[in-house]
């Protein structure tokens, strides 16, 4: 998970006989002769996916349409075996270890170039980089399934353990309000989600049907609950979809989940970041409103591959186009950060360089920065990560079913993803990038975003308070405007009609606390210095402008 990688067209190394696994990429040049077309989207997009697009003005385009079948047969019959395609990229994965089979894919005519992905099967001693499992709590014991008492929570929820990394973003106060994931879609790329059908805290989630399927990118049509996948992908979940009153309740246990296998805990490979597209690929396809990936890339097993710091510039590894790709979709990719804070390498991993990636760093129980969380800038200069949340010492459900603390900004990402999907419930007209932007504007460092932080601890509360009133940017029929905005002193409140006006001020903060309060009238084209602001400190208000004529509302924010 580092450094630079190489793509290799063809074949540039030789293969070894006894090779378990050679995957390659097989790129295309065109989606010529197409059963599918983009005037009838339902064919390979759901409903629910052609909504979400819809709903936020989305064209479908080339890039949505499936990779052209005959294709696919045409390299399935070299002999080599498919293991998915990808639309997004035009191109198509496949395993085999025999040269003469990758030369004849090579001269198929509509086939651009082929690179290697994952050479030999390659395995490395010691830590997965940026997975961090919660260590195994003996004896083995998985509590029992199904406890009728915890399926449906009535009444405030009581959260237990997880009590501080849910109120620190205070997705309590939406949970309060009824906003608690209902309706709402989340894909999970991780490695694995061991024995989530059979542990207690999951029980509400298989009860309710919000277990909505699952898919491994690996293995197609493997089992990713098994004896053999990893506990990572449980204990990400558990932030989000876990229901056991009283001990651990999630950020959104009353949202719908998509369980997706992307990762591979054995190695450290170029292939992943292909699982990830194709994952992504995948949900959107589906209809997700927000994808959770606790995962990053910056070095690999084979140094070929790795990244360097000038590739984490937003446009240049594979899973990072991808993710743009996503975004352009109009989901939410809510991606942590990464666990190299302190490290010789210290900055994001991909995807989480990505200019329209959701970034999540780490603090503590306190809300101080997390040594472990990787921080900015990117190469480009761009300021990550976007927020932080709790990812140290948060609350999670092992993969033997216990109440446990973990630490990783892989934990710090998933409470964020939970909340965010109720804040977007609960603001439903909006689109994925504006629910974003209200989280950063709304957070602890909005005023003055850095590289530990990024714009701060989110509030989501504010931030959909911040969705509820008008842009801070005055139409063409509003009465009144602020200049400047943003602003380090007192900026001018402006009348911009001919008539006179008496009207009442108010200055309100994020949370709704009236902070000033005054009657002005003003005469004609006129303006009010709201001197105020001198004396408040840095963050965001509203300024409500009550007349005659009705109310309107500014957004003002303080640097």
């Amino acid at each position: 998970m580092r450094r630079f990688f190489i793509l290799l067209s063809v074949v540039l190394f030789s293969i070894c006989a006894f090779a378990q696994e050679q995957k390659h990429v097989v790129f295309l040049k065109n989606k010529d002769n197409n059963p599918f077309s983009l005037s009838d989207p339902s064919a390979f997009l759901t409903q629910r996916s052609l909504q979400r697009r819809t709903n936020s003005g989305i064209s479908i385009d080339m890039k949505d349409l499936p990779v052209t079948p005959t294709y696919i047969a045409q390299i399935a019959a070299t002999g080599a075996t498919v293991v998915y395609s990808l639309k997004w990229f035009n191109a198509v994965v496949v395993n085999t270890n025999d040269l003469g089979v990758l030369e004849a894919i090579s001269v198929l005519p509509f086939v651009d170039h082929i690179d290697q992905v994952l050479s030999d099967h390659p395995g490395k001693a010691g830590e997965k980089q940026g997975i961090r499992e919660v260590a195994a709590i003996p004896p083995f014991t998985l509590q029992p399934a199904l406890a009728a008492s915890r399926v449906k929570s009535t009444g405030s929820i009581s959260y237990g353990q997880a009590y501080n990394q849910a109120h620190m973003i205070s997705v309590d106060g939406l949970h309060d309000l009824g906003f608690s994931g209902q309706g709402m879609m989340i894909g999970i790329l991780d490695a694995g989600f061991y024995h989530v059908d059979q542990i207690a805290a999951f029980d509400s989630l298989w009860a309710n049907n919000q277990i909505l399927g699952t898919r491994d990118f690996n293995i197609p049509g493997n089992n990713v609950f098994g004896d053999d996948m990893h506990t990572h992908g449980t204990s990400v979940l558990s932030t989000m979809g876990a229901n056991l009153p009283g001990e651990m309740v999630g950020t959104a246990p009353h949202a719908s989940f998509w369980l997706i296998r992307t990762e591979v805990a054995d190695y450290e490979a170029l292939i992943e970041e292909y699982n990830w597209a194709g994952g992504a690929e995948f949900a959107d396809s589906l209809g997700v409103d927000v994808i959770n990936s606790s995962l990053g890339y910056t070095t690999f097993d084979n140094p070929i591959f790795d990244h360097t710091y000038s590739d984490l510039d937003g446009n240049t590894t594979p899973v990072t186009r991808a993710a743009d790709i996503a975004t352009s979709r109009g989901m939410l990719i809510v991606n942590s950060a990464g666990n190299e804070g302190g490290s010789a390498w210290q900055y994001v991993g991909a995807p989480a360089d990505g200019d329209s990636v959701f970034s999540i760093g780490a603090v503590d129980a306190s809300g101080n920065y997390a040594s472990f969380s990787s921080t900015g800038p990117t190469y480009d200069g761009r300021t990550k990560p976007d927020v932080t949340a709790q990812g140290q010492g948060t609350t999670v459900i092992s993969g033997w079913g216990n109440v446990v603390q973990g630490s990783g900004t892989s934990f710090s990402s998933p409470v964020t993803a939970g909340a965010v999907a109720c804040l977007w419930q609960s603001t439903p007209t909006f689109s994925a990038q504006e629910i974003r932007n209200a989280v950063r504007n709304t957070a602890s460092k909005a005023s003055a975003p850095d590289q530990l932080y990024g714009w701060g601890i989110p509030n989501m509360m504010s931030a959909r308070l911040l969705l509820s009133v008008p842009s801070a940017s005055a139409g063409e029929k509003d009465t009144f405007s602020i200049t400047p905005n943003p602003f380090n002193s007192a900026p001018a409140l402006f009348h911009k009609t001919t008539f006179d006006v008496k009207a009442k001020i108010e200055i309100l903060t994020v949370t709704g606390q009236l902070t000033y309060s005054e009657d002005f009238t003003f005469r004609g084209y006129s303006s009010l210095s709201l001197k105020v602001f001198d004396a408040l400190s840095s963050g965001l208000y509203f300024i409500r402008i009550t007349s005659g004529s009705g109310q309107q509302i500014l957004r003002g924010i303080k640097l």
